[in-house]
């Protein structure tokens, strides 16, 4: 069985910016209106369901949350310098320099904010803050950068 959340229709969406470096186009700050969604995999319950639609909701709200209308920057990327002080995040990569209001950033556990890295990110984020019952035998999400372009991350549980 399979159920699904789509954050276009449940309002489980954010909107930010980030850059890719060394892309021809996505090194430059741009920004997009990202959709979350979810899908699990696994047998019904003693309850009747395969897992209650309200937790798993609750979590993707939060995470969507957590990066809206921020500058979403890669913690652990290889290609961009990062340093914060004074109140403000510089970054130099590629030969740009920005820098931004500490309280408009959002560091990432990734080393590039692609939507494929940011996926599995919140995916692995996700196994980790939620108990999954017993039935659950995997977790995916999928981030709309844009409408009919989703990256999805799945994990066996």
């Amino acid at each position: 069985m399979i159920i699904e959340i789509d954050g276009g229709h449940s309002g489980i969406r954010f909107s930010a910016c980030h850059f890719i470096p060394r892309h021809e186009k996505c090194s430059r700050l741009h920004g997009h209106s990202y959709i979350l969604r979810l899908r699990l995999e696994g047998d019904i319950g003693q309850d009747g369901m395969v897992m209650d639609f309200v937790t798993l909701k609750k979590e993707l709200r939060a995470f969507a949350a957590e990066m809206d209308h921020m500058v979403l920057l890669p913690a652990k990327s290889r290609d961009a310098s990062i340093s914060s002080s004074d109140g403000s995040v510089e970054v130099v990569t590629c030969g740009k320099r920005y820098v931004f209001p500490e309280e408009d950033v959002r560091m990432l556990d990734v080393t590039v904010t692609t939507a494929e890295e940011m996926s599995r990110m919140l995916t692995d984020r996700l196994v980790s803050d939620v108990r999954f019952p017993s039935n659950v035998k995997s977790v995916a999400i999928g981030l709309d950068e844009e409408r009919g372009q989703t990256a999805w991350y799945k994990k066996d549980l």
